[in-house]
């Protein structure tokens, strides 16, 4: 009961991610000008950027995504994420509910809470659903534990990967940094 009410709290604080800083453009981006923010970065440097997010991600392990239900909010743990093709992707199954909600509404955010408890990593985007069967074996050939849910030519797996991401990073000891991919 303890690690519930911990996580509870901890997820709430991490609403809270702002460090107190007055409404900037950042908070307020709209899509298109997180486009054009990632539009005009090197490829080398999205790349490394999604590097560290992945990176960052698998540390924590189980990372939360929020998905939209009508007018209601969604969140599920996760636990894979890979990148391919200069692409960061996560996976579901098609016959899931969440699926059916990213296929309706690609945008989403995800919420990662490292180990420590004090540090998290926010990250929001838009889904882009990928019927390419390499990509699928290749997300399969990472991820074998998955082999007994999924074949990659079942028509369940689905492999979406995130664009106009923007990640923070934020900690009870620092202040919030961002990275976008």
């Amino acid at each position: 009961m303890k690690k519930i009410i911990f996580a509870f709290a901890t997820l709430l604080m991490m609403a809270a991610c702002t460090q107190n800083k007055p409404a900037q453009a950042v908070e307020n981006q709209n899509e298109t000008s997180t486009e054009v923010v990632t539009d005009t970065m090197s490829k080398e440097t999205k790349l490394k950027n999604m590097k560290e997010v992945q990176a960052y991600l698998k540390d924590c392990g189980a990372f939360f995504i929020a998905t939209v239900d009508g007018d209601q909010p969604r969140v599920r743990a996760f636990g894979v994420s890979e990148i391919i093709n200069d692409r960061l992707y996560i996976m579901t199954g098609k016959v899931k509910d969440v699926y059916k909600q990213m296929a309706k509404n690609g945008k989403f955010e995800i919420c990662a809470l490292k180990p420590s408890g004090s540090e998290w990593m926010r990250l929001s985007g838009t889904l882009v659903n990928d019927e390419t069967l390499a990509v699928k074996e290749e997300f399969l050939n990472r991820n074998e534990s998955l082999k007994s849910m999924y074949k990659a030519d079942d028509d369940n797996m689905a492999v979406l990967y995130i664009t106009n991401a923007t990640a923070r990073f934020c900690s009870f000891s620092a202040p919030e940094r961002k990275v976008n991919f």
